[in-house]
């Protein structure tokens, strides 16, 4: 697997590839790599010729106050991760290159809409720094496929959205959550919790299947809301949402749509915030 920094390295490599007549596969990370980064480095192998891995922590998507400067930087594990699962370019870029004027002065990306709910009213500016890091990257790669996990379902449709608006020449492709046996969804903030947090952590997962379960038998989605929520109090949660939202805009469903909808958690426990969704078809 070859390790490049600089942009003038991954293009002339791209480059190379392209004369060959290769499709190029993405898989743009944040590092401290684990299994469901690796499922989706698998998905893009499937899908490319070539696949490109980025690490790069971004620095525009960390609000106050948030793991910005603990955040793992774990760069020689991640690289004998991606090279035994057959990836074929590490681009490990610097801030400079991925900022070249400072991030406080960098070119910023906005997707309206979608980013003013959830994940996008609990952090406020999060996802113009996911959107703004990830056109960049894009445009240093130049992927025809790029792979992300359906377990951040808010940033996959707000990529979707902005390569569709830009008319970017790619395809987005979303890969199923990795789960743990238990149903904890793979991340890599789950290392933050402490054994007891890491043994009460799967019932995120429960309460989505839960969710599922209400909704089938007909109960109103808002009561269906307010028992997750409560339920995830009573086990030690500090939940900032369970909602169930129209999976293709993250819109609130009307009472009578029953197909084509999600349920997502955003809770606390302990110091660490986790996420997690089921789509219900």
């Amino acid at each position: 697997m070859q390790i490049v920094q600089d942009a003038a390295g991954l293009r002339a490599t791209i480059r190379g590839w392209r004369i060959q007549g290769q499709t190029v596969g993405f898989v743009p990370t944040m590092g401290n790599l684990h299994e469901g980064h690796h499922s989706l480095i698998k998905l893009a192998r499937a899908r490319a010729d070539r696949v490109v891995a980025s690490v790069f922590v971004n620095p525009t998507q960390f609000g106050p106050g948030e793991d910005f400067e603990r955040y793992p930087r774990t760069l020689a594990q991640d690289q004998a991760g991606l090279a035994e699962m057959g990836c074929d370019l590490l681009f490990a870029p610097d801030p400079a290159t991925i900022y070249p004027f400072g991030a406080a002065q960098s070119v910023s990306v906005h997707v309206p809409g979608l980013t003013c709910t959830l994940e996008g009213a609990h952090r406020p500016g999060h996802f113009d720094g996911v959107a703004t890091v990830v056109c960049k990257l894009f445009n240093l790669v130049q992927p025809d496929v790029a792979v992300f996990g359906q377990k951040d379902f808010q940033q996959l449709k707000v990529i979707e959205r902005m390569v569709r608006d830009l008319a970017l020449p790619l395809k987005v492709v979303a890969a199923p959550t990795l789960r743990a046996a238990d149903g904890l969804a793979l991340s890599s903030r789950n290392q933050y919790l402490s054994a007891e947090e890491r043994a009460l952590a799967p019932q995120i997962h429960q309460t989505l299947l839960k969710m599922h379960e209400l909704l089938d038998k007909g109960h109103a989605r808002k009561v269906i809301e307010q028992v997750a929520a409560s339920t995830l109090e009573r086990a030690g949660f500090q939940p900032d949402y369970a909602v169930i939202r129209r999976a293709e805009d993250l819109a609130e469903p009307a009472d009578d749509e029953t197909r084509g909808l999600v349920a997502l958690i955003a809770a606390r426990l302990g110091n660490t915030r986790l996420i997690d969704n089921l789509p219900f078809d």
